[in-house]
C-alpha cells in the first residue's frame, strides 16, 4: 500500500492496482495548488470523510474526469449522485468489500455541511484493509472514546490523525488517540493550511517521540509505503 500526501487531509492510496483518493482539497489549498495539478490526478474511488469545503472542493471535478465512484455517508453520496456521479453510500458501523479491500465507516466528532448550506450528514472516518495492511483515517474529529473500538477488531499498521488543533484534535489529543487505537505509527494531517492550524513540526515530533511514538509529517507530493 502506497500513500501519497497532497496536503491538508488529501491523500492518494495505491492499493493493489486501484487508486483511492481521500478528501480532495487541492486547488484551493495555498500550500498544494502550485505543486499538485488536479487535472492530472487519476483515481478509481474518492472517499469523503465529511462535507466541509476543505475536504470536498475538488471531488466533483476529479470524479467526473475519472468516472470515479464517491464513497461517503448517505447524505454526501446522494448530493453527488444528483450531480450524475457514481456513488457508494455508507453509514456508521457499516463496512463493504471493494475491489481494493475492506472499508468500514467509523464515528467522528465534528460538523458537516456543504459550502452551499446543504446538510452533509454526520462526519466519519475510515478503517481500510488492503494488501495485508490496515490503516485508520480519522478525518476531522475530536478525541473520542469510540476510537477504542477499533483495535477490538483490527490491528492497525498506521493511524492517520489530524494534529492542527482548533478545528480538530491537537498534538496532545492525537497522542491519546494513538493510544486509543493502539497504533504508535502516526501520519499527521490537517495542519499548516491556515493560520488557525499552523504547528511547530519539531515540537510535534518531539512530543510523539517522548511517548515512544513515530509522527510522520510528509511534504506535499511525498509518499510512504506500508
Amino acid at each position: 500500500m502506497k500513500i501519497t500526501f497532497y496536503g491538508h487531509n488529501s491523500l492518494l492510496l495505491q492499493i493493489k492496482e486501484v487508486k483511492v483518493l481521500i478528501d480532495p482539497f487541492i486547488s484551493g489549498n495555498p500550500l498544494s495548488k502550485d505543486k499538485i495539478t488536479v487535472d492530472t490526478i487519476e483515481t478509481d474511488y474518492i472517499l469523503l470523510t465529511h462535507a466541509h469545503q476543505d475536504h470536498v472542493l475538488d471531488a466533483e471535478a476529479i470524479a467526473k474526469a475519472n468516472n470515479a465512484t464517491i464513497v461517503s455517508n448517505y447524505e454526501i453520496a446522494m448530493y453527488y449522485q444528483n450531480k450524475g456521479i457514481e456513488v457508494h453510500p455508507m453509514n456508521h458501523g457499516g463496512h463493504w468489500e471493494f475491489d481494493f479491500g475492506k472499508v468500514k465507516y467509523v464515528n467522528a466528532i465534528h460538523t458537516s455541511s456543504f459550502a452551499d448550506g446543504t446538510y452533509g450528514g454526520q462526519p466519519g472516518g475510515f478503517v481500510i484493509e488492503g494488501e495485508h495492511k490496515t490503516i485508520y483515517i480519522a478525518g476531522d474529529t475530536a478525541l473520542t472514546m469510540d476510537m477504542k473500538l477499533i483495535p477490538l477488531q483490527v490491528k492497525l499498521d498506521l493511524a492517520i490523525l489530524p494534529i492542527g488543533d482548533n478545528f480538530t484534535m491537537g498534538i496532545e489529543d492525537a497522542i491519546l488517540a494513538s493510544d486509543f487505537v493502539e497504533c504508535d505509527k502516526v501520519l499527521g494531517v490537517h495542519y499548516d493550511t491556515f493560520g488557525y492550524i499552523e504547528i511547530d513540526h519539531n515540537e510535534a515530533k518531539r512530543k510523539f517521540f517522548e511517548k515512544n511514538k513515530d509522527l510522520m509529517l510528509l511534504g506535499i507530493g511525498e509518499s510512504i509505503e506500508l
